[in-house]
C-alpha cells in the first residue's frame, strides 16, 4: 500500500487558503493508495471562538474530500476538522474511499485539557475502523496516541494500520516518538502519524521508523508491505499470548 502524508501547517483561521493548500497537496499525491491530512487542517489549531469556524455537519469538508477522492481514485484520511453537529462541536476525521464515498468518521476521544480542548469540543465515545483496499485500518487523533488502552481496542478489531492526524507540538517531540514506536510494537501494527507541525512518520510493527518528514510543508510517501506485519506476528503473536486471567 502506497501512503502519502500531506504535511502542512495551516494558517490560523484562513479556511479558504487552507482548503487551497490541501487541494494542491492532494493533487501532488494523487498516485498514492491513501492520502492523509493533518489535524484541524482547514482552520489551524485552533482558532477561537471555534463555533465561528465550524463546518456545519462537515458539509464543506465532505464535499471537498469526496470530490478529490473520486477525481483521483484515491482513498483519503481527511485529517480532522471542526464540525458543528446539533448543539455540539467535534474534532472529526472523515474517511473517503476511491469512489468518493464517506466510509467512516471518527470524533477525537481524548481531549487535550492542557490546551483546553475539553472546554470547546465534545469528546467522541467510540472507536472507528474502516477497510481500504481490503486493508483494515483504525483511526485516532493526536492526543489519543497517549492512551494505550484506546489503541489496543483498535488493534483488537483486527486493524493492520492506524492512521493518526495530529497537531503535536515539537516541544514534546521525544515522548511522541517513543509513543508511536510503543503503540506499533505492543499492537504489532503500522502507525502512520501525520503532523501539521512537522516530523511526521511511519512506524512498522517492529517499532522501526521507515519514513520521516522534515519540519516544513512536505509530502511524505512510503510503501507499506503488509506481509512484514504477518512475519512479525508469525514469530511472536502478542495479542494471542495475552493472559487476562489476573486480578
Amino acid at each position: 500500500m502506497r501512503i502519502s502524508i500531506a504535511q502542512f501547517k495551516s494558517e490560523l483561521g484562513a479556511v479558504d487558503e487552507n482548503f487551497l493548500t490541501a487541494a494542491r497537496l492532494i493533487d501532488a499525491s494523487k498516485n498514492s493508495d491513501v492520502i492523509i491530512l493533518p489535524e484541524l487542517w482547514s482552520t489551524g489549531y485552533y482558532p477561537v471562538p471555534v463555533k465561528n469556524f465550524a463546518d456545519i455537519d462537515g458539509k464543506r469538508t465532505i464535499d471537498f474530500l469526496c470530490a478529490a477522492a473520486k477525481k483521483f481514485s484515491v482513498n483519503i484520511i481527511g485529517g480532522s476538522v471542526i464540525v458543528e453537529s446539533g448543539d455540539k462541536i467535534f474534532n472529526r476525521c472523515h474517511v473517503v474511499n476511491r469512489r468518493g464515498e464517506i466510509v467512516a468518521a471518527y470524533d477525537k476521544t481524548h481531549l487535550f485539557s492542557f490546551a483546553k480542548e475539553n472546554d470547546v469540543f465534545t469528546a467522541g465515545d467510540k472507536i472507528s475502523g474502516v477497510e481500504l483496499d481490503g486493508v483494515k485500518c483504525g483511526l485516532a487523533i493526536c492526543y489519543d496516541l497517549r492512551f494505550p488502552e484506546f489503541v489496543r481496542k483498535i488493534a483488537l478489531t483486527g486493524a493492520e494500520i492506524i492512521f493518526i492526524p495530529a497537531a503535536w507540538s515539537l516541544k514534546r517531540l521525544t515522548p511522541r516518538q517513543i509513543l508511536t514506536k510503543a503503540r506499533a510494537i505492543e499492537n504489532q501494527i503500522f502507525v502512520v502519524f501525520a503532523n501539521s507541525s512537522g516530523i511526521s512518520e511511519v512506524v512498522n510493527p517492529r517499532g522501526e521508523v521507515i519514513a520521516e518528514s522534515g519540519r516544513g510543508e512536505e509530502i511524505l510517501t512510503v510503501e507499506i508491505d503488509l506481509h512484514e506485519r504477518a512475519e512479525v506476528i508469525g514469530a511472536m503473536n502478542l495479542l494471542a499470548d495475552r493472559n487476562l486471567h489476573v486480578d
